[in-house]
């Protein structure tokens, strides 16, 4: 056996053994060794003469790196930051005025985060900073009606302005509706429901994908607030049941769309959080498919917030296209 080693440290072993290209295989191998013994001592040579002559020059210049040259080396081969807002990462959460969307931001503010904070009521939004303490610096509260193409059109551009850039969207905001069976629906209600639920997310959705293509560095995460409806509906619930259905559909087709431009978008999937919207599942107790009222089970606020903070912290390399975080004993598979 023979063995032959190349410029990169590379071994070729080839047994020999009786065939017909053996005899023209060991010519062309002895060839390429002896242009490679060539090459090897040709480089040896000019090492030794480059090592001699920078040794020389040294000697001649009595050239020494000072301590602060060995600083300028080292900062000059660093990776350069973003010089317009270095290491800032920058959030909007809609419907932040209470509920899920407070939660939220408070858990980014917490985290550090700048948070712009969407909703209609301004007072309830300057009570979400409050519950912030030290970290009410970083928080921006907006008013706007998300179902308002022209408002959500000025938070983005208050934010482009002001801020810079988006890392992260939290489409958070909307409605829900007395239980109404769908013959006993007006088409008001209906629009109401549309133009906040879907709508609304929409045109923050968009917006916020537009800024995130063309910002640099480029990319972001957009996270929906979808609902165990985007699933399984409840009795009475048409207008929020379709509209969160649709939620899946805005979240499938952006993630899809987002790839391109490093856009992670997922979908968190929220049931039976204890907060003034779920009052009465604990209280007088909901409707269920058969027909009877009955109290339900809810989970503590905090789940939702470790499971959206999960979703957060994700780098843009990887995304929770969607997730399901609900009350252990809450009716859901089969409920319907």
């Amino acid at each position: 056996m023979i063995s032959y080693r190349g410029e990169e440290n590379f071994f070729f072993f080839v047994p020999f053994f009786r065939c017909p290209f053996l005899p023209p295989l060991k010519k062309k191998m002895h060839r390429v060794a002896v242009v490679s013994n060539h090459l090897r001592n040709s480089s040896e040579e000019t090492s030794e003469v480059s090592r001699k002559e920078t040794k020389e020059g040294a000697s001649a210049s009595s050239l020494s790196l000072t301590t602060s040259d060995e600083d300028l080396l080292c900062r000059t081969s660093r990776p350069k930051l973003s010089q317009k807002h270095p290491m800032k990462k920058v959030a909007l959460v809609t419907g932040a005025s209470s509920g899920i969307g407070r939660a939220c931001a408070l858990a980014l503010l917490k985290e550090g985060w700048h948070v712009v904070l969407v909703g209609r009521r301004p007072n309830a939004l300057a009570d979400t900073l409050a519950y912030a303490g030290e970290n009410a610096s970083r928080g921006l509260p907006v008013a706007a009606d998300v179902s308002d193409e022209s408002q959500v059109q000025a938070v983005f551009d208050q934010v482009r302005q002001g801020m810079g850039r988006l890392d992260l969207l939290f489409n958070n905001a909307g409605i829900s509706l007395p239980g109404t069976l769908p013959g006993d629906l007006k088409g008001s209600d209906w629009r109401r429901a549309v133009d906040v639920n879907l709508h609304g997310a929409f045109y923050c959705l968009s917006h916020a994908f537009k800024q995130m293509q063309q910002q640099d560095p480029q990319g972001g995460r957009i996270i929906n607030n979808g609902s165990i409806s985007a699933y399984v509906p409840r009795p009475g619930s048409i207008a929020y049941t379709a509209t969160k259905h649709a939620i899946s559909g805005l979240t499938r087709a952006a993630s899809l769309d987002g790839r391109l431009f490093n856009i992670a978008v997922g979908q968190i999937d929220i049931g039976n959080v204890a907060s003034d919207m779920t009052a009465r599942m604990a209280q007088g107790g909901i409707a269920q498919a058969d027909g009877s009222i009955r109290t339900e089970p809810r989970m503590d606020m905090s789940a939702v917030v470790e499971t959206f903070m999960t979703m957060a912290r994700l780098p843009l390399s990887a995304n929770i296209l969607f997730t399901t975080v609900m009350a252990t004993q809450m009716p859901y598979v089969g409920r319907g």
